[in-house]
């Protein structure tokens, strides 16, 4: 069976060209996975919308219909960042679907990677950030309600702090929030993961990767999670508009595979988000992004799963 790789056409709605969300980065990358022949678009998971109920694990109700009803505040409007369209709603849901189905796959097969998802800015009951619904706390909440698992660990390696996701899980106990980000970045107030391990500005890649290792090392065989949601941002790489790291390609690369061995040497599911990135380059963003499938793939075969 080939690496489950998840996709929608949905994920890339008609949005601002000049927008500072590069939205088409979604079609880019899987078109990229495919030309690449990483893939087949005939191989790509099709996810289903995440229902209501399920959203309502991690998010307020009334906040779940504002949003989808386009009848947020002016003030929730300046947090999110992105303009209201019924097209935007319905992708969000459906990202957040993709997201449920790659943990699905995930505990399945032992890997999975999504062609989205990490939104780790939302919070209970508002937006931010770019994020609306935070899939990484539903997805926690969701697999610990319906006794699929009994402790999960979000293992949060985009840039910026995932401070949505702490705060919606603070009393959570089995699921364990991991931030490594840029000390000195979005959001100016930071929450309090279980774990935050901040970084400073202009950090390369071995400096960079000994955190992850010695993290892992220490964290996983701590809490032995049954599965590992990892957010593999790529606003870490040194050419990104939002991040104030110097990680390169092969530095990204190495990270991901080093979290893929982690977990599944110690017999953890891993699933992999893209979260964030940036640039004005879309092509070469892509690209970026596609460095966690093409690591996941390696770490697949590797491995024999």
């Amino acid at each position: 069976m080939p690496l489950p790789l998840i996709y929608h056409e949905d994920y890339s709605p008609d949005f601002p060209p000049d927008h500072r969300f590069p939205m088409d980065k979604f079609r880019l990358l899987r078109d990229h996975l495919i030309d690449s022949g990483l893939t087949t678009d005939a191989q790509l998971f099709r996810p289903q919308v995440c229902p209501t109920d399920i959203l309502a694990l991690a998010h307020d109700p009334g906040y779940i219909s504002r949003y989808m009803e386009g009848a947020l505040s002016r003030e929730d409007q300046r947090r999110l960042g992105l303009p209201w369209t019924e097209d935007l709603a319905r992708r969000t849901v459906r990202a957040v679907g993709g997201s449920l189905l790659t943990a699905e796959l995930a505990l399945q097969h032992g890997l999975a990677c999504h062609l989205a998802g990490g939104t780790h800015h939302a919070h209970y009951d508002y937006p931010a950030g770019f994020c609306i619904f935070n899939d990484l706390a539903i997805i926690s909440q969701y697999l610990l309600h319906s006794g699929r698992v009994d402790r999960v660990l979000i293992f949060d390696c985009d840039v910026h702090q995932g401070d949505g996701t702490a705060r919606i899980l603070e009393h959570t106990d089995d699921a364990i929030t991991v931030s490594l980000h840029c000390e000195k970045n979005f959001p100016a107030r930071k929450a309090q993961s279980d774990w935050d391990i901040p970084l400073p500005m202009g950090m390369g890649d071995d400096d960079y990767l000994k955190v992850v290792d010695d993290t892992l090392n220490y964290l996983l065989p701590l809490y032995r999670p049954d599965l590992v949601l990892y957010d593999a941002g790529v606003d870490v790489h040194k050419d990104d508009a939002l991040g104030y790291l110097q990680l390169t390609d092969a530095g990204v690369a190495r990270r991901d595979e080093a979290v893929m061995r982690h977990c599944l040497g110690r017999d953890i599911p891993v699933m992999g988000v893209i979260g964030g990135g940036y640039s004005k380059d879309r092509e070469a963003l892509a690209r970026r992004h596609g460095i966690l499938h093409r690591s996941a793939q390696r770490v697949w075969v590797e491995r024999g799963l």
